[in-house]
């Protein structure tokens, strides 16, 4: 379940099975959800938009038999809208896009959302907040990649602090504060409490979960480090 940050904001951590032990997929699953995870970030790459090819719709259906939570799925694919419907038949409940991956990014965010699931919009390190200015009001999420997408075990790049601040002041100083501002990338115990006091109130960790066994430990050690303590 969601934990409460040093902000008061609800965090909620996905953890991304891209990290995970694909020969024991299912049970790293299992074991997420049972420590207690908001849900499963899978990342989907198509070896276009990113120089890596990971995984499709088949294991996004298998992970829905496996678990009964919330399947984030990060589209770094492109023309993205082909394959909306069938990540959404697969179990999909929530779908971030690539604002530069997308020709019509506000129709393809119209299609998430008339397949009955949340949507969101990713941005690289690179690009800049201004990319989605017209779009926010149409979203569920932003996602902000704090490493290049593509490859786990990346390490966070340390800028990415300011931007993800700059984006909480945008959605605060314009009423939408339930936005999700998810942040991907790097994130570990070490530097959580860093990215959650920026503003970030969805935290993906790939390696900082799986990487580091046991599973519940290491949930546990993010949650730790989020929760404000008395000195």
């Amino acid at each position: 379940m969601p934990v409460i940050g040093a902000n008061q904001r609800l965090i909620r951590l996905m953890p991304s099975i891209l990290a995970a032990d694909f020969l024991r997929l299912g049970e790293q699953a299992r074991e997420v959800a049972e420590a207690g995870a908001d849900g499963l970030h899978i990342d989907v790459m198509d070896g276009l938009f990113v120089p890596n090819i990971s995984i499709g719709i088949p294991v996004v259906a298998a992970l829905r038999r496996a678990v009964d939570l919330p399947l984030d799925c990060h589209l770094m694919i492109v023309d993205p809208e082909r394959y909306l419907e069938a990540f959404v038949t697969a179990g999909a409940t929530h779908i971030t896009v690539h604002v530069e991956a997308c020709r019509h990014l506000h129709r393809t965010i119209q299609q998430i959302h008339d397949l009955g699931v949340t949507a969101g919009v990713a941005l690289n390190p690179a690009t800049s907040l201004t990319a989605i200015e017209d779009i926010l009001p149409d979203l569920d999420l932003v996602l902000m990649m704090s490493v290049d997408p593509g490859f786990s075990g990346q390490t966070y790049i340390p800028r990415s602090t300011a931007k993800i601040a700059r984006l909480r002041r945008i959605l605060d100083e314009c009423g939408l504060q339930h936005i999700e501002l998810q942040v991907d990338g790097g994130i570990s115990a070490a530097n959580v409490a860093d990215v959650v006091g920026a503003g970030a109130t969805s935290i993906v960790a790939g390696t900082g979960v799986f990487n580091s066994l046991p599973i519940a430990e290491t949930i546990q050690a993010l949650r730790w480090a989020i929760q404000p303590h008395n000195s």
